[in-house]
């Protein structure tokens, strides 16, 4: 099945141009012009791949437009189009979840590159994880230990993907708060801690696998 994208921009010919190439290549396109109609589109449900969103629109703009798809827990890959290309708008795009910023102007080949390799990636983290006798599915979410369905939060499996993702590496208590929770300013540090708590217990003796580095952080190993 083609990867579906869906672009948002409120150029109109720019979204003409972008999606007859896209689908030229194989994709299938849905275009919207403003931020509003893109949460629009993702409510009904939609299934996309990947978004493509400009970010000077009329209206809400391409970053806010991101920061609410993340808040709503949409995790589709974003690629940013441009003209803002200073650091600082770099770093915001980035902390907003992007997948990848294209400056314009830009050549549709190179757009067309970009979408490319972002669908690589995420098709590639996709793939089950196993450790010791735990396994993550990124696909259908779904956290065995053993034969056994774990039923996890999304803070509780979010927190084992980055952790399962970075087998052996001990994250601190900011990094995983920046990792899982992003921007939310009412999360404290130590919350950390509870998730943890619960997260091992769900996992019942794999539980054990998450260890605390007193003074560190967290880390899966055996």
């Amino acid at each position: 099945m083609a990867a579906r994208i869906l672009i948002v921009d409120d150029e109109l010919d720019l979204l003409d141009i972008l999606g007859y190439n896209l689908e030229k290549n194989g994709y299938s396109v849905e275009t919207v012009s403003s931020g509003e109609a893109a949460l629009l589109a993702l409510e009904k449900n939609e299934h996309y791949d990947l978004v493509l969103l400009d970010v000077m629109m009329r209206g809400m703009d391409g970053f806010r437009t991101a920061e609410q798809m993340r808040r709503k827990g949409y995790q589709l890959p974003i690629i940013f189009l441009t003209a803002l290309d200073t650091e600082a708008d770099l770093l915001k795009g980035f902390s907003l979840g992007a997948d990848d910023y294209i400056s314009k102007p830009f050549s549709v080949k190179e757009v067309i590159a970009r979408v490319k390799a972002v669908l690589a990636r995420v098709e590639k983290s996709t793939d089950k994880m196993t450790f010791a006798h735990i396994t993550l599915d990124p696909t259908s979410k779904k956290v065995l230990v053993g034969n056994e369905l774990v039923k996890l939060t999304k803070t509780e499996y979010l927190l084992l993907l980055t952790l399962m993702q970075n087998q052996g590496r001990v994250f601190s208590r900011q990094e995983l708060l920046d990792k899982v929770w992003r921007e939310d300013a009412f999360i404290e540090a130590r919350t950390i801690d509870v998730h943890i708590a619960r997260l091992r217990k769900k996992l019942l003796s794999a539980g054990s696998l998450i260890i605390n580095r007193s003074g560190y952080g967290y880390c899966i190993e055996e």
